[in-house]
């Protein structure tokens, strides 16, 4: 049998630890696949490309999240992140939402207003506020008892954590394994954590799941983000 591919299409590409993720798991569940990352900066043009190449489905990332959703014949909201071709139609569906399973929360604070913050916004609270520099800033988490960067910004500490607030962060970096500045802070204060690479794990193992059938090998993907 062929080998059966997908990619990720986004602007850039070249930090994303989600092909070497991807590619362990489908090594480790025994899968003929592959993952392959595209950086497009015309997002519609590369999914009628996938399509007649014949890919299974793709990961959207930074920043076509929103307008990948004009490929779409089905969509889960106004962005989207994973791609799935099935009976010559596109499917375009949300996994960044698993990053908050099982986060309790009355009230967010969001840093960021991309298609990153919007693939969240199904999973956040009522009571959310959002914060971007061209908008309300700077982000005030008083009150909030969960803070999420759904920035690509790894070095500034745009806000505080305080005890007792659970800290999200999107952000990592494919070459320096060090705690962004807001996850040092947060583990600091001793919050609950989601850091960028458990975030990047997260949303994957969902998108695997969509795309194959088949139960996610979790820690496998784990282990092939944090090295």
């Amino acid at each position: 049998m062929a080998t059966t591919h997908v990619a990720l299409l986004g602007h850039p590409v070249a930090h994303s630890l989600s092909p070497r993720m991807q590619n362990a798991a489908f090594a480790a569940a025994g899968l003929d696949w592959h993952y392959s990352a595209f950086d497009v900066e015309d997002a519609l043009a590369a999914v009628a490309a996938l399509r007649t190449l014949g890919f299974a489905g793709a990961n959207v990332t930074i920043p076509h999240k929103r307008a990948v959703v004009a490929a779409c014949d089905e969509a889960e909201g106004p962005a989207v992140n994973t791609l799935v071709f099935r009976g010559g139609r596109v499917l375009g569906l949300n996994t960044d939402r698993e990053v908050l399973a099982g986060i309790e929360a009355r009230a967010a604070c969001v840093i960021g207003a991309g298609g990153a913050a919007a693939a969240l916004e199904p999973a956040l609270p009522r009571e959310t506020r959002v914060y971007t520099r061209s908008g309300a800033w700077p982000p005030d988490a008083e009150g909030c008892d969960l803070i999420v960067n759904a920035t690509p910004v790894r070095d500034e500490l745009l806000v505080r954590p305080r005890a007792g607030q659970t800290v999200v962060d999107l952000a990592y970096s494919a070459d320096d394994p060090r705690d962004t500045a807001l996850v040092a802070a947060a583990r600091a204060a001793g919050c609950a954590v989601v850091d960028g690479r458990e975030a990047l794990v997260r949303q994957g193992a969902r998108s695997f799941e969509l795309w194959t059938g088949v139960a996610a090998p979790v820690e496998a993907m784990r282990a092939a983000v944090r090295f």
